[in-house]
């Protein structure tokens, strides 16, 4: 997956599913913050991530999500399982009201992180994402070591 995680099979035609899981966190929050994200294709794992010296939580779930989806170079079929309901919701109800807007929110301000919203709207163009929600800290194992990953990160600053 290191290079080309997104294959096509060539007997269907259709892309292989990647699976990614995301998480960012800060501590404190505003503060020092990480973002990991693992990638799965077929047998193949790639994990990413980084940190930032004063961010947001939510800026670090963004850019995991961001990261992961530049990362991919050709089109895919991808389930995207996130912990953040602000990213689920973001990206699968509220942007299309921000465009709209003029990205402006429903107080006529600018929306929060505009510029991460954008890189993961372009980012996204050309992919078939089904964005899920997973609860934090529950058990979900690709969900766990995204956290100990973006943790890690902020943690080497």
């Amino acid at each position: 997956m290191a290079s080309e995680p997104q294959t096509t099979d060539a007997a269907t035609s259709t892309p292989d599913l990647v699976e990614i899981w995301t998480d960012g966190g800060c501590k404190p929050n505003p503060g020092p913050g990480g973002w990991a994200a693992i990638m799965r294709c077929r047998d193949v794992e790639r994990c990413l991530s980084g940190a930032e010296i004063a961010t947001t939580n939510n800026r670090m779930e963004l850019t995991a999500a961001a990261a992961a989806l530049e990362a991919l170079k050709r089109p895919c079929k991808i389930v995207l399982n996130t912990d953040s309901e602000y990213l689920r919701n973001g990206i699968t109800r509220w942007h299309t009201g921000w465009v709209r807007k003029g990205w402006k929110n429903a107080k006529g301000d600018p929306v929060a992180n505009m510029d991460l919203w954008r890189r993961i709207l372009d980012a996204a163009k050309q992919h078939e994402i089904d964005w899920r929600w997973v609860r934090g800290h529950s058990g979900n194992e690709h969900n766990e070591r995204a956290d100990v990953l973006a943790t890690r990160a902020r943690e080497a600053l």
